[in-house]
């Protein structure tokens, strides 16, 4: 991997970076399509950075449904046109008595892993209100299938649906074009969510945060583009865009801000 390349990424980013160059060699020197895992939107950058300085290999992604944020990626030579079935992505309703219970996301997602899923196996978690589904890797669509009973304490079943099936989450993202003082975790936080940075620095010790939908306890962790910031209680920041530094030495970013508390 180039020196030059991999000094823009964060350290724990250069095994992800490493991957994906590994991946579009091989897809040059076999000539194929490879499939990816699911990728958070920062690995989908990442991966656009390094499959582009390959000629003649471009890649396509989907997540299962246009909105999707998670999604797993083709990377191919100019010969193969992917279609949506080429992706793999199996959609699950998740079947529970949703006159006595409810379930959230995080419920979901700690079920799933709990029962020994890696994340990258599974999509989007996606609700309208009363009905929760999510998107799998084919390719492990039976095996989530015969472990996941439980959501929590309540018994379910998944229930494989076809993609016209799929409901769409309402967008309830704020976009805002803001600055700060620089890119660290506390000071986004603090920005995002009108908290002071003191506040932000403690939610971050105190384990509130995850960077990517990992759990990370370092307030002074720069962050970049496509980056997910997930604050327990708050909600979640995603830096879609830093504009440059402006003449006061403050950095101008655009975010999207989901908002627990409205």
């Amino acid at each position: 991997m180039d020196s030059n390349v991999s000094q823009h990424y964060r350290p724990d980013e250069l095994p992800f970076l490493e991957s994906i160059d590994s991946l579009s060699g091989r897809v040059e020197n076999e000539y194929r399509p490879i499939l990816t895992n699911f990728l958070n939107p920062r690995q989908l950058y990442i991966l656009e950075t390094i499959v582009n300085r390959y000629d003649g290999i471009t890649f396509k992604t989907f997540g299962g449904f246009p909105e999707a944020e998670m999604k797993r990626a083709i990377a191919f030579p100019s010969y193969f046109e992917p279609k949506n079935d080429d992706f793999n992505i199996t959609a699950f309703q998740i079947d529970y008595p949703s006159k006595f219970a409810t379930l959230s996301h995080g419920q979901i997602l700690g079920s799933i892993m709990g029962a020994g899923i890696d994340r990258d196996v599974i999509g989007d978690i996606i609700t309208d209100g009363p009905n929760w589904q999510f998107m799998c890797e084919s390719e492990m669509a039976d095996y989530v299938r015969a472990q996941v009973d439980k959501v929590g304490k309540i018994k379910v079943k998944l229930k494989p649906i076809e993609p016209d099936q799929i409901i769409h989450p309402v967008d309830e993202s704020e976009a805002v074009t803001t600055t700060v003082s620089s890119l660290r975790v506390d000071t986004l936080i603090s920005e995002g969510f009108h908290i002071s940075r003191h506040h932000a620095k403690e939610l971050v010790d105190g384990g509130m945060v995850r960077i990517n939908w990992v759990d990370s306890e370092r307030p002074d962790l720069e962050l970049s583009i496509q980056d997910i910031v997930s604050v327990r209680g708050f909600g979640r920041i995603v830096i879609k865009d830093i504009l440059g530094v402006t003449k006061k030495e403050k950095i101008r970013i655009v975010i999207n801000i989901y908002n627990r508390n409205k």
